[in-house]
């Protein structure tokens, strides 16, 4: 079996999450999803599991932090190219999210950009230049 990522995020309005993660581009699993969480389906490999405060607090009793204010985590995916950076930032922003919370990133071989859904978790998106990796060794 390939592994496989579940991002648990905390969202304070989980239909709005949801919307917002299906305008870019993300696809819902219904088995995983009912009122108090959203299995939002990335990749093949990558799932964000979006849950109301109420359903976090019965996996952990840490804090829940207020990500528009500090950070735990900076998540990142990859693209396929330049322009496939931008229009994901751009589906986020339209969506309601905010875009470059972060720099944006040029350095020629490698392009990145980045956006804050609207809890304030803070998404990058790069793409680099597969021919610019130097060899191992």
């Amino acid at each position: 079996m390939n592994k496989q990522i579940f991002i648990n995020l905390p969202v304070t309005d989980l239909p709005r999450s949801k919307a917002f993660y299906e305008a870019i581009g993300a696809v819902n699993n219904p088995a995983f999803t009912d009122e108090t969480a959203a299995c939002m389906v990335i990749s093949e490999a990558i799932y964000a599991m979006l849950l109301t405060h109420d359903k976090w607090r019965q996996f952990t009793g840490k804090r829940i932090v207020d990500a528009h204010a500090e950070a735990q985590v900076l998540l990142c995916l990859s693209a396929g190219g330049r322009e496939e950076v931008s229009e994901l930032v751009q589906k986020a922003t339209d969506a309601g999210g905010k875009a470059d919370p972060t720099p944006v990133q040029d350095f020629g071989f490698m392009f990145g950009r980045s956006f804050e859904d609207p809890d304030g978790h803070i998404w990058e998106v790069m793409w680099m230049d597969p021919a610019a990796i130097p060899p191992h060794g």
